[in-house]
């Protein structure tokens, strides 16, 4: 009994996300192109998985790929799919900010990670954790109220609101 490609496509579609989600992104972009030949490319679920296979070719670095792919989906049958794509590639090929190295967090890819959790690289982790620590910044204390600028006089509300609670309650009372 053969298995139905739709299904088939899902599945790879799920394992796609899952790799995704765990930082694994070259087993996704594999997943992904897996599932995108299975299901139809023109059907909702093809214009997903691609949408998501977009993410996954600019997480490793196929930039060209990922904007090539997006200026197919802006002609895709599904209104969505239409949408999504041409939001992606306006991300995608908007001008890249210059941002100070101190601004950002490199994060390992996770495929390099070896069987027993060492890195390939030759670093530990703790080294990497003691170079990244965040300074500590001192805390600003406000300062202290004078308690002679403190205005203390009757508040005339105050009174009337207690007067008309006291009202209300005393007619509830007496209708009771």
């Amino acid at each position: 009994m053969t298995e139905d490609p739709r299904a088939r496509a899902q599945a790879q579609y799920v394992n796609g996300q899952a790799a995704f989600e765990r930082g694994s992104y070259r087993e996704a972009v594999e997943r992904f192109e897996e599932a995108v030949q299975l299901a139809k490319a023109t059907t909702p679920l093809g214009g997903e998985i691609q949408t998501w296979l977009v993410n996954a070719y600019s997480a490793v670095g196929r930039q060209q790929d990922a904007i090539a792919l997006c200026q197919i989906l802006t002609r895709h049958p599904d209104l969505d799919t239409r949408k999504q794509g041409k939001n992606l590639l306006y991300i995608l090929q908007a001008p890249q900010l210059q941002r100070p190295t101190n601004w950002m967090t490199q994060i390992p890819d996770l495929d390099e990670l070896s069987a027993d959790g060492a890195r390939s690289l030759g670093t530990s982790a703790s080294s990497v954790a003691a170079k990244s620590a965040p300074r500590s910044r001192p805390k600003t204390e406000e300062p202290a109220l004078d308690p002679s600028q403190i205005n203390r006089s009757d508040n005339g509300f105050l009174w009337a609101a207690l007067v008309g609670v006291a009202l209300v309650l005393g007619g509830l009372l007496y209708l009771s």
